[in-house]
């Protein structure tokens, strides 16, 4: 039947793919370079060449870290009426294979054909060329090129495909890139009426809805050649023990090379299980969670922190939907987070001197996140935002915890220190009531452990720590955090632990023992600030086994700790937004005390935010992740997804099938407990082999590309040279220490107004009478320069202005200014200058003279000059001073009180405020002046009263103490209400 298809009509389409094949037709890609414009030729001899790939895969069929040369990258989609063609290429376009999917079958069945054949760029033109002749007549068309194929997933109908139509480069480590899904896009398989979209209104429509909801474009990431789904400290191990059993020997590795685990593509995989011999040949393991990368840069020297969050799909969902743990021992909201860091002075895992896949330049630390490994749950019906906690198993053996913490063995060894957040005291006993059952689960299963293997069980009320006065939270938390890397250690990668690597003064491997497991109610906000401390601590010891600083700890406000800060904050917020669908409520900051208010506010908005999420979106979210999951299968004879009444039966185990009991005391695997040997010696390969291993990593990382610095991942990482004041490197002769381990003060952002109003007053402060006086007696000059301190005064201004502007707008710490008020000390500036106060002699004459100088004299010496000059005056009073008192002294007592005249033709109470007037006006030193008052008939009118009041009175006053008065304008104030008025005042 194939025969039949291929044996058609001419060429047109074929000539088109050969012409873009030839010309190296750019493949765009959304994150980096990845077009490539200059194709390599096709080699002459086929033959050879697959000879020595077929060497080289031989070596490589065990590792669990592909070969960068026979991973395909690209996949570009074929399609004719009968069938899809899938043609996958490596990263340097010299191998292709290609995966036939056939259209024609059944409904609900999937017929994938791989062909075993491995195809050079000629030959896999050649062969598109004759399956396009085939099919003149029916059409043979190219759809799409792909990044990847996620898997294949059916409803009530055929298959669909799930492809990776856009990527962008999140990572890199150990020349591997790590990418980040940015679109998708989901194709029918079926041909006829089926390959069309169905109805939205339709049973299809609808599961096909829900499917889509959950964007695979955010938060899910894959790479081609590095195994994501596993820590590095067990691919490095594994890669190297299948290495050293032999390149030519086919033993297996114990475990399976992806953790199934972290794989959240794993239900759409099963299908391609079934006609595929390799799976991961053409479809891409994905993990969901964060992952981040950023450059620490030493002087030049480049460290790379890579921080990696892997969500498990076991028992996945939303906040309030998902509490505590199942039957099989799965958690909610478990997420491990691995952080790495790797001096980058050798990019590749491989080392000159330890050998293949010892380069001692990278280290890593693997913490872990979830729920309380307990039977409870939070109805949320009420739509309360703080729901109340019921426990609804009480299990005296403890069946589910002993099954979690027994899985945590088998993954991270002993010992399991487990760090409990949840509060202790409440009014009504909500967290506390989780944290007595813990506690009891605890030393229920530390009974029947040897010592040496028990749970380090750490319980402390952080929530009641950070508002208490008396408890400093990063405090303790670095005390804990010490501990926790004192009992687990860190990876530390490098040579074998042998008598020969150690006479050779290699660096010996060193490995992670146990893990420290954090969880609060949610595992999102303390959860998350208890992990950045230990990061924090851990990121000390990492940098100081790399040889990068001399003691094993960086101190807060450094380049180093701000960018660490900020990554954790970004793992924070994603992981609160997958799983209580909103960023982190607390921060770090909140509880560093940084930044209060606006921290206050934001929490306030997040709090909000999380509460609507988890009243009207988390239904929908959970019913997507539980159909793109595999935990809700469509079939005939059961309900719809959305009839559902809750999905309990979905994540635990049916009860009807027979289950094995594990024994309530023996309740682990005695293999788990035992301790993590080291990998064995490293065989040393040569020739062809060696050659291809060690080579791997640069095809990938410095492929024949052209393209520009805005697209290349290493310029566009995140660094730490940008907590750097702005334009520190390009100013000359300011020394400044860039190390990203010195601690900064932090920057207060001022208004302009009030910066340069103190810069004015610095300025002016730097300025002496002695100053001044220079420019009006030259004599006095010439008395300075002999003491020279005219000279010194005038250096050590200049001084003060740089060293005033230098530190301007730096906050200064409470304990330095405690220090300086009971402490008060002298400088040596303010020291010269009183020598000159009383140097200064004192019989001299101060006279005003003419400047000729070009500078101005200041403000202030005018008013001294002109009262040295001027005529000598009287200084009695004034006739007009002598009425206003003699007008004061005749006011009586009760003056506010009396009804009748006491001047004839003016009425009392114009009389009242005539004299209150001017007496108001000669406090504020100002003379009355009776033509510039607004008299008539010789009374004050009431608009001039009110203006007296408001300009005199209320100026006075700071603008946060006014109090204003609504006095309309045209209405005149009566003696009561000016007596009020005085009063106030």
């Amino acid at each position: 039947m194939e025969a039949d298809t291929i044996a058609n009509d001419g060429p047109t389409e074929a000539q088109k793919l050969r012409a873009d094949h030839t010309a190296g037709a750019a493949v765009e890609d959304s994150g980096n370079s990845a077009s490539v414009l200059a194709p390599a030729p096709a080699p002459q001899d086929s033959g050879n060449t697959f000879r020595l790939f077929e060497d080289v895969a031989q070596a490589h069929d065990t590792m669990p870290i592909v070969s960068v040369s026979k991973a395909m990258v690209r996949f570009t989609l074929y399609e004719t009426r009968t069938r899809f063609y899938v043609v996958g290429a490596n990263a340097d376009d010299t191998i292709f294979r290609v995966l036939k999917i056939d259209r024609t079958v059944d409904v609900g069945e999937l017929s994938l054909t791989e062909d075993d054949a491995v195809y050079n760029r000629r030959q896999v033109l050649a062969l598109l060329g004759t399956i396009e002749d085939g099919n003149k007549s029916t059409g043979f068309t190219k759809l799409l090129v792909a990044w990847g194929i996620v898997g294949f997933i059916r409803f009530t109908a055929g298959y669909y495909m799930s492809l990776i139509t856009k990527r962008s480069i999140v990572a890199l480590i150990g020349g591997h890139y790590v990418y980040h899904v940015d679109e998708t896009q989901l194709l029918p398989i079926m041909a006829g009426p089926t390959s069309k979209l169905p109805d939205r209104n339709s049973e299809e429509g609808r599961y096909l809805s829900i499917f889509q909801s959950l964007d695979l474009g955010k938060t899910f990431y894959f790479s081609y050649t590095y195994d994501i789904t596993n820590t590095l400290q067990n691919n490095i191990i594994r890669t190297r023990a299948a290495a050293a059993a032999g390149p030519h020997t086919k033993v297996k590795t114990p475990k399976p090379i992806f953790n199934e685990m972290f794989v959240w593509n794993d239900h759409l995989l099963q299908g391609a299980r079934t006609c595929l011999k390799d799976t991961t040949d053409w479809c891409l393991p994905i993990i969901h969670g964060f992952i981040d990368q950023a450059k620490l840069s030493v002087f030049g020297r480049a460290v790379y922190i890579t921080l990696i969050a892997r969500r498990s799909h076991f028992f996945a969902g939303a906040r309030f939907l998902k509490r505590g743990v199942n039957d099989k021992g799965y958690v909610a909201n478990e997420v491990e987070t691995e952080q790495i860091v790797s001096d980058m002075l050798t990019m590749s895992f491989h080392s000159g001197k330890e050998g293949i896949w010892g380069n001692p330049r990278y280290t890593s630390y693997v913490q872990h996140r979830g729920s309380i490994p307990l039977n409870w749950s939070q109805d949320v019906t009420n739509m309360s935002p703080k729901p109340p906690i019921e426990i609804n198993v009480v299990d005296p053996f403890y069946s589910a915890a002993a099954l979690h913490f027994d899985d945590m063995f088998g993954r991270y060894g002993a010992p399991c220190v487990v760090l409990n957040l949840v509060k202790e005291r409440e009014r009504t006993p909500r967290e506390s009531l989780l944290l007595t059952e813990f506690t009891a689960c605890i030393e229920y299963l530390n009974q029947f452990l040897e010592e040496g293997r028990k749970i380090q069980y750490i319980a402390w009320d952080m929530s009641r720590a950070s508002k208490s006065r008396d408890q400093e939270v990063i405090l303790t938390l670095e005390r804990i955090a010490e501990q926790v890397l004192e009992e687990t250690g860190f990876f530390h990668n490098g040579g074998s632990p042998t008598p020969a690597a150690r006479a050779a003064g290699q660096h010996i491997m060193k490995l992670q023992h146990g893990v420290v497991r954090t969880n609060c109610i949610d595992c999102l906000d303390r959860t998350n600030a208890a992990q950045f401390m230990i990061g924090k601590r851990a990121l000390g010891h990492q940098l100081h086994a790399l040889g990068i600083i001399d003691e094993p700890f960086v101190a807060f406000d450094t380049d180093a700790v701000n960018l660490l800060t900020e990554m954790f904050h970004d793992h924070g917020d994603t992981i609160a937004l997958q799983y209580g669908g909103s960023h982190l409520v607390n921060t770090v900051e909140g509880y560093r005390k940084i930044n209060q208010w606006s921290s206050h506010s934001r929490d306030m908005i997040e709090a909000v935010r999380r509460f609507y999420s988890n009243s009207f979106v988390d239904a929908t979210r959970q019913e997507a992740i539980n159909l793109f999951l595999g935990n809700f299968r469509v079939s005939k004879d059961k309900p719809k997804l959305w009839d559902l009444t809750n999905d309990y039966h979905l994540h635990h185990h049916d009860p009807r099938l027979p289950r094995k009991r594990r024994d309530y005391q023996m309740w682990w695997t005695p293999n788990n407990l035992k301790d993590c040997e080291g990998p064995p010696a490293m065989p040393k390969v040569k020739g062809r082999v060696e050659e291809k291993v060690l080579a791997d990593h640069w095809t990938n990382v410095y492929k024949p590309v052209i393209s520009s610095f805005q697209r290349v991942f290493a310029y566009n990482v995140n660094s730490s040279l940008r907590y750097l004041p702005p334009g520190v490197m390009q100013k000359e002769g300011r020394e400044m220490d860039i190390s990203p381990f010195k601690i900064r003060a932090r920057e207060v952002s001022q208004p302009k107004e009030i910066e340069k109003q103190k810069e004015k007053a610095s300025k002016e402060k730097s300025f002496s009478l002695h100053r001044w006086l220079i420019h009006a007696d030259p004599s006095i000059s010439a008395v300075m320069e002999k003491t020279g301190s005219f000279h010194d005064s005038e250096r050590s201004s200049e001084k003060e202005i740089k060293d005033e502007g230098k530190h301007e707008g730096k906050v200064t710490a409470v304990d330095n200014i405690v220090h300086a008020c009971s402490q008060p000390t002298v400088n040596e500036q303010e020291m010269q200058e009183y020598e000159r106060y009383i140097s200064y002699p004192q019989a001299q004459t101060i006279t005003a003279v003419i400047a000729t100088s070009s500078n101005k004299p200041h403000p202030e010496f005018t008013p001294y000059v002109d009262m040295a000059t001027a005529k000598v005056e009287s200084h009695g009073p004034k006739e007009e001073d002598l009425a206003v008192f003699q007008r004061y002294l005749d006011v009586p007592q009760e003056a506010m009180k009396m009804k009748s005249n006491l001047v004839s033709g003016i009425d009392s109470e114009e009389v009242v405020k005539k004299k209150y007037t001017a007496y108001q006006s000669w406090l504020k030193g100002r003379g009355m002046t009776v033509g510039k008052a607004a008299v008539k008939g010789g009374a004050f009118t009431s608009i001039s009263l009110a203006k007296t009041c408001n300009d005199g009175f209320t100026s006075k006053r700071p603008p946060n103490q006014r109090r204003r008065f609504n006095t309309p304008k045209n209405k005149r104030l009566s003696s009561n209400r000016l007596s009020e008025l005085f009063t106030f005042f």
